[in-house]
């Protein structure tokens, strides 16, 4: 069968590549063709677009690049239409694929969304247009299954795809050696855009002169040079690392990670963390009115009450910042934290969430 898969950032890329290899396991003549990253293009098939042309973050910076955005979607729409996939498969990225969506299913295409929408942190009623337009809802997130289902609408929780991911990872025993690291580690986790690196990455490292017996590790995306980061560092223990944060987490004694999926990866591998945030001012005021949710990082919403400190606009500073990290390296906050994250992977349940999101789309495309 044809598969079309549309996936926008690099998280969406990583699950995207690891739906792919699931399909293949399930329906051997399985053909794909996609908008998504270098993993997805590394499990076959034809990539159309690269996501790192396709995100951008923020009310106003969408705004600001609605041109690109809407070539982007018209190519899209008729690259779909001229493949005649069996099924759409959408991978989270609401603002583009919601659109995606709607023509496909004006236009006899099968819908499935994976990694659902986050509808439920704002405009809810969006959920009686999915309703129209998706044919199958795969949700990654426990508490996701009530929310849509007090809205009358059915879907599948299939776990989260960072298990997947997670459960494939083998430490490099000699990953602290390589890059010469002997003191306890803190982890920098800035995200993978540029807009977020540049407004997030300076309060991060703002922070090592309070730390100078600790050494700080920049968990590097590898779509951008070591120079780039370059600029930003001014200290000495800091160490540059490209595309190997889950080695750099299984060896961090605590972290300060940018908003995200990487907040709930750190919590996976027990890092005791701290969450920043740092939009635009516009897009941060609009969020305010609009978002519905009592908090931003995935740890705390998950677990429906605050684990882990989140740091956001005029409080990402190097004082509160300095503060939680003091508090993650020893101490009461940073046993509790721990016993926190043990029950969040409790609630997670366990790998093989690819796997089963592939088996019902291949179910479902054969009416079983």
């Amino acid at each position: 069968m044809r598969y079309y898969l549309v996936a926008g950032e690099a998280s969406g890329d990583l699950h995207g590549a690891n739906l792919m290899k699931a399909l293949k396991e399930e329906d051997a003549a399985a053909e794909f063709r996609y908008y998504g990253g270098d993993k997805m293009k590394a499990e076959g098939g034809e990539l159309k677009k690269h996501y790192s042309e396709m995100a951008f973050m923020g009310f106003t910076e969408v705004l600001m690049n609605l041109r690109t955005i809407f070539r982007n979607m018209k190519a899209c729409k008729a690259d779909v239409l001229a493949y005649q996939p069996d099924v759409l498969i959408l991978i989270d990225f609401p603002g583009f694929n919601l659109k995606i969506a709607e023509f496909a299913k004006a236009n006899g295409i099968k819908v499935a969304y994976y990694i659902s929408p986050k509808v439920w942190a704002w405009n809810q009623k969006r959920v009686l247009k999915i309703k129209k337009i998706v044919d199958k809802l795969f949700c990654i997130l426990p508490f996701e299954v009530d929310f849509y289902k007090g809205w009358g609408m059915e879907v599948d929780y299939v776990g989260n795809p960072l298990l997947d991911e997670i459960a494939q990872f083998k430490p490099d025993p000699e990953f602290k050696t390589k890059y010469n690291l002997h003191k306890d580690i803190i982890a920098l986790l800035p995200g993978s855009r540029k807009q977020e690196i540049e407004r997030l990455l300076p309060d991060m490292l703002s922070v090592t002169s309070a730390f100078p017996d600790q050494q700080f590790v920049v968990a590097a995306a590898p779509s951008f040079e070591a120079a780039y980061y370059q600029q930003f560092i001014n200290t000495a223990n800091v160490t540059l690392v490209f595309g190997q944060t889950y080695q750099l987490l299984h060896v961090a004694k605590a972290a300060i990670v940018a908003s995200g999926t990487a907040t709930l990866e750190t919590a996976l591998f027990h890092v005791p963390q701290v969450v920043v945030y740092r939009g635009g001012k516009i897009s941060v005021a609009i969020a305010r009115m609009l978002v519905k949710i009592r908090f931003i990082s995935l740890v705390n919403l998950i677990m429906d009450r605050k684990v882990v400190t989140e740091l956001i606009q005029e409080d990402c500073n190097t004082s509160q910042i300095t503060a939680v990290v003091k508090e993650l390296l020893h101490g009461e906050v940073r046993a509790a934290m721990l016993a926190d994250y043990a029950e969040l992977s409790g609630k997670m349940g366990t790998a093989g969430a690819s796997e089963r999101t592939a088996k019902l789309i291949v179910s479902y495309l054969k009416g079983r």
